[in-house]
């Protein structure tokens, strides 16, 4: 049967798991580890591609990013030729490194992005690397210790808040609400749905496929996707075009900063204005319109924009809501406005 093809668009939200060939050890010491993860923040960075946990383990390594620029089959193509030719030099061995391709999950933020974030994490602990929640505190090759901010080489790199907001209050009592949610998931064991494949991943277990069925409800699946039946086929459906759009950006070098010049150039303003606080109606609609695009076309996150305006997430959300209102009274295209501005 031939091989599917990735399913990847900006935004998208995907758990990556990468074995060494044969289920050897693709990380042979600190040197090692080291490499691989020097590569990943210089190509996650410049790819605009945001990571939320990671976990290198002897024999394979987790991931969990969300597409940002380009997709991820090519950053991820770029990280493994390099690491590969890297480490074969390194120990003077050659051949493959890794076992066929790298898994990819398209993943449904909203239900599994904690879930995911708790399962990835606590690898080093079920693998018996680290023998006790304390000791993984400050395990240094895995995310857990960014999030309790024990990790300072890759606590900036890692979307940490983005994470931490999910539990509220104090970055300190967040991080205390969040160890105690990952500290819950240590008598769960190994999740197979979190990692398997199409239909039980989807539903959550064959209970749940037979109750379904039950009721007359036939659910959609993909091996490639982990999310309910209807995420499924949105994502199938929407995939393919929402990337052939937002790549349009990309080619044209449209980033966060190049989308405040357009938007600052459409309403007569200094870009500095559009990062400003007021109220006036001008920069008002020029920071909404800003934020809609930024969200919609280039796969912006709301937190990623409530800190570059200096204003809350729920009030990035009511700007993007504006944003696409005014949008569609004026009939405004930001791939237009920018072949217009040349």
């Amino acid at each position: 049967m031939p091989r599917q093809a990735r399913v990847d668009f900006p935004g998208a939200l995907h758990h990556i798991i990468c074995r060494g060939i044969e289920r050897r050890r693709i990380f042979r010491d600190n040197a090692d580890r080291n490499d691989f993860l020097t590569r990943l923040v210089e190509i996650t960075s410049k790819s605009q591609t945001r990571c939320y946990a990671w976990a290198l383990l002897p024999n394979h390594f987790h991931l969990l990013l969300r597409t940002g620029a380009i997709p991820i089959t090519a950053s991820m193509q770029r990280l493994l030729t390099g690491y590969a030719a890297t480490f074969n030099h390194r120990h003077n061995r050659h051949g493959h490194l890794f076992q066929n391709r790298y898994k990819s999950i398209l993943c449904h933020a909203d239900t599994y992005l904690l879930e995911l974030v708790r399962y990835i994490h606590l690898n080093p602990l079920r693998a018996g690397i680290v023998s006790s929640l304390g000791q993984l505190r400050s395990y240094p090759y895995c995310g857990h210790s960014c999030i309790m901010g024990l990790n300072s080489n890759f606590s900036m790199w890692m979307d940490v808040q983005e994470i931490l907001q999910h539990f509220g209050g104090t970055e300190a009592k967040s991080r205390t609400a969040y160890e105690s949610f990952v500290a819950e998931g240590v008598q769960q064991g190994r999740r197979s749905e979190l990692t398997g494949g199409g239909l039980l991943r989807s539903a959550g277990g064959w209970r749940e496929v037979i109750a379904a069925r039950e009721y007359g409800i036939f659910l959609k699946s993909d091996e490639r996707i982990l999310g309910d039946s209807d995420f499924v086929d949105l994502v199938l459906n929407t995939a393919g075009e929402t990337f052939d759009r937002k790549s349009v950006y990309c080619q044209k070098a449209i980033d966060v900063d190049a989308l405040a010049e357009v938007i600052a150039a459409k309403f007569g303003i200094a870009v500095k204005d559009l990062w400003a606080e007021g109220r006036q109606r001008k920069r008002v609609e020029a920071r909404s319109l800003f934020c809609y695009w930024a969200v919609r076309e280039l796969g912006e996150s709301a937190t990623s924009l409530s800190r570059r305006l200096g204003i809350s997430q729920p009030a990035v959300s009511l700007s993007v809501s504006r944003g696409e209102q005014l949008a569609a009274e004026k009939g405004w295209e930001l791939e237009k406005l920018i072949d217009e501005q040349g």
